[in-house]
């Protein structure tokens, strides 16, 4: 572990926290297309999403949309009042679709 770390390879460390110790009931996948296809359109929706704690990820994809995003939330309120107040606030985004997680027999992230 100790040359892993000197050679940089390792990255860091970090704990996993349960849902529930979050409050995070509730989680979605979003895919956002952008209304401009230009990189300070790009920079502007990478930095609201850096200021949102509600957005667990963010990636830049391929496709027919520019961003998927992981969100995680107390409630379906919860998750209304972030697409409305915070995506629905930024003016590049054209489209925004929702995918609710209901169960994850599968989830390797650590």
């Amino acid at each position: 572990m100790q040359d892993l770390e000197r050679r940089g390879a390792i990255l860091g460390y970090r704990a996993v926290i349960a849902p529930a110790a979050r409050a995070a009931g509730f989680t979605a996948y979003v895919t956002i297309g952008l209304a401009r296809h230009s990189n300070e359109a790009q920079r502007a929706f990478e930095r609201a999403c850096l200021a949102a704690p509600q957005v667990r990820e963010c990636h830049n994809i391929t496709g027919s949309v520019e961003y998927l995003l992981r969100v995680e939330v107390r409630d379906l309120e919860s998750y209304r009042r972030f697409h409305t107040e915070v995506l629905g606030a930024f003016p590049q985004i054209a489209t925004i679709t929702t995918h609710v997680v209901m169960s994850s027999p599968k989830d390797d992230r650590a």
